[in-house]
């Protein structure tokens, strides 16, 4: 049985549609990413689980039970925002506790819960403090806390780490993924950073224009992206897209045995080979352990990573080669092609 389940979920206003006819499943114990550039409708997507928004259509359904038209206290869900919303007058204590007080929870229980979660959030020396005495990885915490108080079978989070500088942010993934294993909440999480999605989720939703355009593990996305929006949103650099005409790389002679419009290849897929195509460099970015040289072969560009003792420079000509399967094809649509395996024959 899914924890959370998506069945033909649409959202309009007037004229505008944020979703269009989603339709999802969400595990027990599974951390979900719903990923995607602004306005593509994940934090829509978030707000209709959480009953903060309605559907036009369709049906959220928890465990089986049709919740859509539950009010968000009666759901079990809990929820992190992205501004914290913590009450600057109260105590760390009191802020983790509210949503108690609020539903009557006899006191020894709730001092209990408060202990334990306080605890487990590295925040026991630091209940009687406020919020503006503490630091934004600690204020992130107590917004945490307050969710995770409520023992809550789902918690929401809507971006709840975009505040924190970059170092703090790759902290806070590990201390939330440890937390969500160690207590097998299911978590829904919001964030426009695949990064973040990718080392943190276990199934990834990635939403375009209201649509989605691929669930599975980061790994699945990542190896056989569903579309070419896929293969640009997903990686660091994006895989290279290479448009084909008349079975050659464009501008080319490189042939390219597979019947399709683009040709896709991650940059770390590609080496240096005597054998390979012909292509320029026109820049160099220096990134320590690795290089990654910006080339030409024909009028199609691409970034090749290389270990980064490899030196270059702008006008060099190499010669470029990867194994057939790692190549991938889509077509006119951007749809990928199975199967993928795209041979190639150097110029």
């Amino acid at each position: 049985m899914s924890a959370i389940e998506l069945v033909g979920v649409s959202k309009s206003w007037g004229g505008s549609t944020a979703l269009e006819a989603i339709n999802l499943r969400i595990e027990q114990g599974r951390f979900c990413v719903l990923l995607g550039p602004s306005g593509c409708g994940k934090s829509t997507t978030l707000r209709i689980m959480a009953g903060l928004e309605s559907a036009s259509t369709g049906q959220v359904l928890m465990d089986g039970r049709d919740i859509t038209q539950v009010s968000p206290a009666q759901r079990g869900m809990a929820m992190v925002f992205q501004n914290y919303a913590l009450f600057p007058h109260l105590s760390v204590a009191d802020n983790i506790s509210f949503g108690l007080s609020v539903r009557k929870t006899p006191a020894a229980e709730s001092a209990k819960r408060l202990k334990e979660t306080a605890a487990l959030l590295g925040l026991s020396g630091l209940l009687e403090r406020r919020p503006s005495q503490l630091s934004g990885g600690q204020q992130q915490r107590v917004a945490l806390g307050r969710a995770l108080v409520a023992q809550a079978k789902v918690c929401l989070m809507d971006e709840p780490l975009s505040n924190l500088d970059a170092q703090l942010r790759q902290e806070m993934r590990r201390e939330l993924r440890d937390i969500q294993r160690q207590l097998g909440l299911t978590v829904v999480y919001v964030t426009h950073d695949q990064s973040e999605a990718m080392s943190m989720a276990d199934q990834v939703v990635l939403l375009n224009r209201g649509q989605i355009e691929q669930v599975g593990t980061p790994r699945d996305l990542y190896t056989q992206p569903a579309s070419t929006f896929v293969a640009r949103f997903v990686g660091t650099p994006p895989m290279n897209l290479l448009a084909l005409e008349h079975g050659c790389i464009a501008g080319s002679a490189a042939a390219i045995a597979l019947n399709a419009a683009t040709l896709g290849v991650r940059p770390e897929s590609i080496h240096l080979h005597p054998g390979g195509f012909p292509a320029v460099v026109q820049g160099v970015e220096y990134l320590g352990a690795d290089v990654l040289l910006h080339c030409h072969i024909g009028s199609q560009s691409l970034r090749v990573r290389l270990a980064g003792q490899y030196s270059a420079a702008a006008g060099d000509q190499l010669r470029l080669h990867w194994a057939a399967t790692e190549a991938h094809g889509f077509d006119a649509a951007g749809h990928r092609i199975q199967p993928s395996h795209a041979l190639s024959t150097p110029a």
